[in-house]
């Protein structure tokens, strides 16, 4: 559905129904998100007997959750750390430590009071997205759930993932290319839940983590915490030299096609085509564990073209030993330079320029070399360990005086 063709008074209606979820409205509305499954059935959430015991919850996109909680405890021994997400039908099936069905989430108060419970054990939560842990109990509010974590002594942090916390009017200002003019994006809304959620986590006073750097712009207190993969899992090993006179294989994998810009680069890559320059393969709807194998067959990975940044999908095609090529601001670039010391090695290009990279690079002799760049600064940066280090130096291994000053300012 696109909202911009609706009247403003049927907009103005979903978005009163969005922000009152427990309203009789809201209330009809969330049980058209599914039954909860038998009461009981759903566990909640178990740590080992550790001094730290962490809690990623509860969206766990693209993987990272639970991939941010295997780094935590790889790097520290006294730390049990494990994620919870929403079991999402139709997704893409990203393992956790914790799936719980939508229906169970949204609607099973007995499972809510359970995990609440179980996260009032915990000595650290980091809330992902701002969405709340516990589903609808205490309104639904994540400032309340928050707020009652802190006061059973957990020390809670807040990380943004992207389009939660990243503000429309302030990327279109610093990016002509920007998504969030495209006319499929409704940007009131938009602009609406990211600055409620940009007030959220600042008011808050609790440590801050985004997962791309371009989002500082938006939350200039947190830290970045990069996103994570597996090196191994997605090593392609038998790559080899191009052969003379093969088309340079390129793929794109679009989550969201307008936010990636696909439409934009299509023409392009259809021309090139048509010419026997490369072979193309849009890659939808392939589930992760199908990945790593599509990655592997491919020379060029096409990532993102109007979001001035790069995310999980393009971690993992440079680790597979593509060479990625996107549009990455050079606020971004100067971030990951001045933060790990290293050039990102994302070859930059517009919609309007891709053509001339790609007729480059179908003529470079060096792309294994470009390529293993790139593996290399997987390993440095995205490895897991690096974000590792940052949820705990930052945050899990800090004194308890926020704790007491959060406490003290509630009083």
């Amino acid at each position: 559905m696109n909202r911009n063709k609706l009247p403003s008074w049927i907009n103005a209606a979903i978005d009163r129904i969005a922000d009152s979820p427990m309203s009789p409205i809201g209330r009809l509305a969330a049980k058209r998100l599914g039954r909860p499954a038998p009461r009981g059935s759903v566990p909640a959430t178990e740590f080992d007997e550790k001094p730290s015991r962490v809690l990623i919850a509860p969206v766990n996109y693209s993987g990272q959750g639970i991939a941010w909680a295997r780094s935590l405890e790889a790097l520290d021994p006294d730390i049990s750390a494990r994620n919870m997400a929403i079991e999402v039908p139709g997704g893409f099936s990203f393992p956790a430590d914790l799936l719980v069905p939508v229906g169970t989430y949204h609607n099973d108060p007995d499972w809510q009071r359970r995990q609440f419970e179980a996260a009032a054990n915990a000595t650290h939560v980091l809330i992902e997205a701002e969405e709340p842990p516990f589903g609808r109990l205490m309104g639904r509010s994540v400032a309340a759930q928050a707020a009652a974590l802190l006061d059973r002594g957990v020390d809670v942090a807040f990380l943004a993932h992207g389009t939660d916390a990243r503000l429309p009017s302030r990327h279109i200002a610093g990016n002509p290319l920007s998504y969030y003019d495209d006319p499929a994006v409704y940007l009131p809304r938009a602009e609406q839940l990211a600055a409620r959620n940009i007030a959220l986590v600042t008011d808050s006073g609790r440590p801050a983590f985004v997962s791309t750097p371009d989002l500082l712009a938006d939350l200039p207190h947190a830290r970045w915490c990069p996103v994570a993969v597996d090196p191994e899992r997605w090593a392609a090993s038998g790559r080899a030299s191009r052969p003379e006179g093969r088309p340079l294989r390129v793929v794109h994998a679009p989550s969201v096609a307008a936010y990636k810009g696909t439409p934009l680069i299509m023409p392009t890559l259809e021309k090139l085509r048509s010419e026997g320059l490369i072979e193309f393969r849009l890659i939808q709807g392939v589930p992760s564990a199908e990945m790593p194998a599509a990655f592997a067959e491919a020379d060029v990975m096409l990532d993102q073209f109007r979001a001035g940044s790069y995310g999980v999908a393009a971690c993992e095609a440079m680790a597979a030993g593509c060479v990625i090529v996107g549009q990455v601001s050079d606020g971004v670039r100067s971030t990951v330079l001045a933060e790990t010391g290293l050039e990102l090695p994302v070859v930059e290009a517009t919609p309007d320029s891709l053509e001339g990279v790609l007729r480059e690079l179908s003529a470079a002799p060096d792309l294994l070399s470009r390529a293993a760049r790139g593996v290399e600064f997987i390993r440095e940066v995205h490895d897991g360990r690096r974000a590792a280090r940052v949820l705990r130096d930052g945050w899990i291994a800090a004194t308890d005086d926020r704790k007491d000053t959060a406490r003290a300012s509630r009083s």
